[in-house]
């Protein structure tokens, strides 16, 4: 079984909410991400500061599986574990409801790294991600 190397605590807000009164599908992407950003900190790295060294890490592929929908204040755990796949970073993400521990949504995002306008390998996301990898 793989081991999560990062867990971030969040809550909903009412306005994440659809008329069905459970989080609309496309901010779960919005929990994911907002993960593995707070995930790059941890590690040291800037989002932003990556980008103006002409680094771009860039979402190439999304699979994400909806188990269990979250309400309005439902306090969850977003987690994440990653492997290396040629140049693609594959960031494995779990998101669980923090009352009953249930699966929320289990996704798999595929990343890969633009330097300078192409299409590259990393050295940087190499030696930080280093310590994280399966």
């Amino acid at each position: 079984m793989a081991q999560y190397v990062y867990e971030l605590e969040m809550k909903v807000r009412d306005y994440e909410c659809d008329l069905q009164g459970i989080v609309n599908n496309a901010n779960y992407q919005h929990y994911l991400e907002h993960t593995r950003h707070e995930f790059l900190t941890m590690t040291g790295l800037s989002f932003a500061g990556l980008h103006e060294q002409g680094v771009d890490p860039v979402v190439a592929r999304i699979n994400m599986a909806f188990k269990t929908p979250l309400k309005s204040g439902d306090e969850f755990v977003s987690k994440l574990y990653l492997r290396k796949e040629g140049i693609k970073y594959v960031f494995y993400q779990d998101i669980f409801r923090k009352s009953d521990d249930k699966v929320v949504v289990k996704a798999t995002v595929e990343t890969v790294c633009v330097v300078n306008g192409r299409l590259s390998n990393s050295e940087l996301f190499d030696n930080v991600f280093a310590p994280y990898l399966e």
